[in-house]
């Protein structure tokens, strides 16, 4: 499966290059080595015997635990830091006028993908599991996690969130098994190997990438394929029925039909047995909210299953998992209010989490949420609307930028302006002070969006 990949203004090297460069001895440079999946990847390739560098804009928490394993770390983008490199390897974030990756094309030194890198250390363990999905992956990787650790599997994990099991987002294991997040945005689970492949749903999602629904549909129909051990996929969800069409799959849900599905389910959907083809595997406890968890907890007991994990580690690992970080993560209460902050940043998991918030009581709900790219917002508007009316009070943040510049000439105040009720600000420091001034004791807060809107809520908390 090697791909030449469309991807912005890049051109991407085939897989089979980046073999000859992981390797014991050799000296690899990471630009962005602070990064959420950056900073685990340095150091599992300091942990397979390579020198290994980086820089980074800034120096943080991340910086400081690569350099205290030994890693050198440059603050700062120089053509200077790569001195020594046999290849680079770049972060999404890093284009071709980085001074670095500039000085490595010149020099002749090839640059590769984070997600090539993985996918050549996933080759070296019998079980990779990629848990892949429009939403819901850092839970799920998080609550496999849970079951590995449970179950004895020393596995080494890559998770786009923060785990408190773990204390970081990433594990470093000398098991036979290794765990990652898988996300399709341009593309980037193609450059993995999976034994086992997990498809949690599909949605029209990074359609500044994508084309359209049918174009995700047909990226993530080559993921599964790529699958030695079997696929796991949600027999609910027709967009990945569609999009699984003529691969064979064990299927999970709570709808009839399924092979892994829930029996004697509680109300507020936390308590339930799983069964595996008619058959009782084990009883699940969730330590967690809403529809769209248990179902998430179904992914992983039907990827379990196939794995041969005893049903008594499942019980007990997903039990113990209590949410990973920005994931209905509780913050704090103000002044007889709960606050909340979540990542929900595509309507399907806005509806999702306050479907979640309902099942919490009678609340007044306040949501205070902040869009995240323009052309999603812009995309999915009407979506956006239908979903956000549904809370109590809503404070709208301005549209967070990403890697994206408005060029549409769209903002919240668009989406204000079609919910009755709604306060529009143009800055965090704003969306405290609104909420300040109109959250009362007995409400439920809920800080969301995947940018810097959590900040809101922690200032309103500081107080």
């Amino acid at each position: 499966t090697n791909f030449f990949f469309r991807s912005g203004d890049r051109y991407m090297n085939k897989n089979k290059d980046i073999s000859a460069y992981l390797k014991p001895g050799t000296h690899v440079h990471l630009v962005g080595i602070g990064g959420v999946s950056m900073r685990p990847l340095g150091l599992v390739l300091k942990g397979m015997g390579m020198t290994v560098s980086g820089s980074d804009m800034s120096s943080s928490v991340s910086t400081d635990e690569l350099i205290a394993h030994g890693i050198h770390v440059h603050i700062g983008h120089n053509a200077r830091n790569i001195a020594g490199a046999d290849c680079l390897i770049r972060t999404a974030a890093a284009h071709n006028d980085n001074p670095e990756i500039a000085a490595a094309r010149a020099a002749g030194i090839p640059v590769f993908e984070r997600a090539q890198a993985w996918g050549e250390i996933m080759k070296s363990y019998k079980n990779a599991i990629c848990i892949s999905g429009t939403h819901g992956k850092t839970t799920t990787t998080s609550m496999m996690t849970h079951i590995l650790m449970e179950a004895g599997a020393d596995p080494t994990v890559m998770i786009g969130g923060y785990l408190p099991l773990l204390h970081a987002g990433h594990r470093v294991g000398n098991g036979d098994t290794i765990v990652l997040e898988s996300c399709e945005y341009c593309d980037s689970f193609l450059n993995f190997y999976p034994t086992i492949a997990v498809v949690l749903n599909v949605e029209a999602d990074h359609l500044d990438y994508f084309k359209d629904l049918a174009d995700i549909q047909k990226s993530f129909h080559k993921f599964a394929g790529m699958a030695t051990d079997g696929v796991v996929a949600n027999g609910d969800d027709p967009h990945t029925v569609k999009a699984l069409e003529g691969i064979p799959y064990v299927s999970f849900g709570l709808g009839e039909g399924n092979r892994v599905t829930a029996a004697n389910v509680s109300a507020d959907w936390r308590h339930f047995d799983v069964l595996c083809d008619g058959s009782f595997y084990c009883h699940l406890d969730l330590g967690v909210l809403g529809r769209h968890n248990a179902m998430n907890a179904l992914a992983v007991a039907a990827t379990s299953w196939v794995m041969k994990i005893p049903g008594e580690a499942v019980s007990k690992g997903v039990e113990a998992f209590h949410g990973a970080g920005r994931r209905m993560e509780f913050k704090g209460t103000y002044h007889g209010a709960q606050v909340y902050d979540d990542y929900a940043h595509h309507p399907d998991e806005l509806r999702a989490t306050l479907e979640a918030i309902r099942s919490m009581g009678d609340h007044r709900l306040v949501l205070a949420f902040q869009p995240h790219t323009y052309t999603r917002t812009k995309l999915l508007m009407d979506d956006f609307i239908r979903e956000l009316k549904k809370a109590d009070v809503v404070v709208l943040a301005e549209i967070y930028a990403a890697r994206e510049s408005n060029t549409i000439g769209i903002s919240s105040a668009d989406l204000a302006a079609q919910i009755p009720g709604s306060i529009y600000c143009e800055t965090l420091q704003d969306v405290t002070e609104t909420l300040r001034k109109i959250v009362k004791e007995g409400d439920i807060v809920v800080t969301m969006g995947a940018g810097d809107i959590f900040r809101a809520g922690e200032a309103l908390l500081a107080e």
